[in-house]
């Protein structure tokens, strides 16, 4: 840990079906209660039961972004475990293991032992999961925490399963604790309180609250990892929201259903991973035909096909640049982190009701099945809500124009039902009307008209949006040039690079469409050297930056092993290409995972 501060990250490693979820969710309640900021990031395999599963969370008395470089408290549930990340763990580290069924082997200098004789502690229990409990009595006397807390925490983990599980839970913890301080070293530094408690959340939840705020009123899903989170927030507190949430049997269904429910006139949105997107396609051309503002969530995952299904990856932005068939208006957006994703949501919502187009968020793994501390105070129910202009009053009119084609590009909207404005609404092309130009004749003249009128509610449009500020320094010798997920990794990369002498910045860019291009080439033009950081292999996010701006780089760090980036990663890769020894840096993840 920091001697300015407290910083620790911990991990727990062992096979599906082992319960590593549990002892997680129970540190980081205790811990967010702390007030003390939380990264967590759980690397798992897609089987039911064995594969190694490894959980980190990395807590902090400031502000952290990403999941860190180092482990300094490692708890092995197996032995697989221990063979895989024994050998990284670090000076003043301690690991936790089983010593009735786990060999350690040679540790590193300075890596401290903690071995838990299980079947003494708990008496020859026969419940296999008993270890993890323990673990936590463990955990809690090295990190300094009074048993108190610990107690508390599991008395409300169990109560629902009644006295004698919390009581036997509980019995267990302290005999571990009471081995731990009786044996085992505590870390120098105790983890502290700070005086504001937070929140915990993961990315989905952020995406469904902020859904949820911008005032949807249906959701629609088929589940696909990892952007299920979505639809089990949604299931789990639609009703009480009054939110129609619907999960049914593929991606096309759920894309055509969003769409149907907005021409119906709610806000609504769906949520799948690149899979499914694939498959939404269709549907998402037609609400931009139809003129109509579903939000589609893509959370990325690596691929293509099946892919690495619970790994990370930035691999499908061309894929939601090129989604459906033909020219048409769209938003698409990359959150940065939880916050930002919920934040994002009643805007974009806005945006597309306003213009009348379909609107693409563009999440990962990371973002999404990520658990983050938050503020309670910076999550805001209440945003403003602008539906643009929807037609709310009947009236006896010559004749309803649903396409009229105005200056702005954008046409009044009435909802179905509505007396005096009877609309026909469908895929083909059509004219003002809604009279379908096939069923008449091909009419180009009137064919141009549409399509240039729906590309004027594009013009002007980025106006509305606030464009990406450079971070840091105008003078650093390094720009970092990034999206989505890995603004996190890169601002604390930028401070590590600062204690080796090298200044960098950072241009971080959340809008895609629209893309801020005029902003972007001024912010960049000063810069000495610019490196584009991304989480795929071709360069999509530079491929698409140099087609829209003309940009040239100076390098690039690519990562695709599914594996999120780590601070080092970036030190390392700026190193690399400031020596002029690549042009094009692909980290080795070291922690085997």
């Amino acid at each position: 840990m920091p001697v300015d501060g407290f910083d620790l990250a911990l991990s727990i490693g062992g096979a599906a079906g082992q319960g590593i979820a549990t002892p997680g969710n129970i540190l980081a309640r205790i811990i967010v209660r702390r007030g003390l900021h939380l990264q967590a990031y759980n690397a798992y395999q897609s089987i039911i039961r064995g594969g190694h599963i490894f959980l980190t969370l990395r807590v902090s008395d400031r502000p952290i972004y990403n999941h860190g470089d180092r482990i300094d408290l490692l708890v092995c549930l197996n032995q697989d475990t221990m063979n895989r990340h024994l050998g990284v763990m670090g000076a003043g580290a301690r690991v936790v293991f089983n010593s009735d069924t786990i060999k350690p082997g040679d540790p590193p200098d300075g890596v401290n032992l903690c071995p838990m004789p299980i079947t003494e502690l708990t008496d020859n229990s026969r419940n296999k999961l008993v270890q993890n409990t323990v673990s936590l009595g463990v955990i809690a006397s090295l990190l300094g925490l009074d048993f108190g807390v610990l107690e508390e925490a599991l008395t409300l983990q169990f109560k629902r399963k009644g006295q004698d599980v919390v009581d036997e839970n509980v019995g267990v913890a302290r005999k571990g604790f009471e081995h731990a301080s009786d044996q085992f070293e505590p870390f120098p530094t105790a983890i502290p309180t700070l005086p504001k408690p937070l929140a915990v959340w993961t990315g989905n939840d952020a995406l469904a609250m902020g859904g949820a705020a911008a005032g949807v009123k249906f959701y629609c899903a088929y589940p696909m990892s990892p952007a299920t989170g979505v639809l089990h927030w949604m299931a789990k507190n639609g009703r009480e929201l009054g939110i129609m949430v619907r999960q049914v049997e593929d991606e096309i269904a759920a894309a055509n259903m969003v769409v149907g429910a907005a021409h119906a006139g709610c806000r609504t949105m769906c949520a799948t991973s690149g899979g499914g997107f694939a498959l939404m396609t269709e549907a998402i051309g037609s609400a931009a035909m139809m003129e109509l503002s579903p939000v589609f969530i893509n959370v990325q995952r690596a691929g293509p096909s099946t892919g690495v299904p619970t790994k990370t990856e930035q691999g499908d932005l061309w894929q939601v640049l090129g989604a459906s068939q033909g020219d048409f208006e769209r938003f698409i957006v990359a959150p940065r982190d939880a916050l930002d994703a919920f934040n994002t949501m009643p805007e974009l919502f806005n945006l597309c009701e306003k213009s009348q187009c379909p609107g693409i968020v563009l999440s990962d793994l990371l973002i999404s099945e990520g658990t983050f501390s938050v503020d309670p105070d910076a999550i805001n129910m209440q945003p403003t809500i602008d539906r643009g202009e929807l037609i709310t009053e009947s009236s006896v009119t010559d004749g309803y124009q649903r396409y009229l084609d105005t200056e702005s590009g954008v046409s009044p909207r009435a909802v179905p039902g509505l007396e005096g404005h009877v609309h026909v609404v469908a895929t083909d092309e059509h004219d003002e009307d809604g009279v379908l130009i096939s069923d008449e004749f091909t009419n180009p003249h009137k064919r141009r008209q549409m399509v240039e009128k729906r590309a004027r509610k594009m013009h002007g449009v980025v106006n509305q949006i606030a464009a990406p500020r450079l971070e840091g320094s105008p003078d650093a010798e390094v720009t970092l040039v990034s999206f989505g997920s890995t603004w996190g990794v890169i601002t604390e990369a930028i401070e590590q690079l600062a204690a080796k002498s090298v200044t960098a910045n950072h241009l971080h860019i959340k809008w895609i469409v629209p893309l801020h291009a005029d902003a972007i080439m001024e912010a960049l033009s000063p810069s000495k050297r610019t490196v584009i950081v991304e989480n795929n292999y071709s360069g999509q996010f530079y491929r698409y930056l140099r087609s829209e701006t003309g940009l040239s780089v100076d390098g690039h760090i690519r990562k695709y092993d599914g594996e999120p980036f780590m601070p080092h990663h970036i030190v390392d890769g700026v190193q690399e290409l400031i020596a002029e020894k690549t042009d094009r840096y692909v980290p080795v993840h070291e922690l085997t995972v």
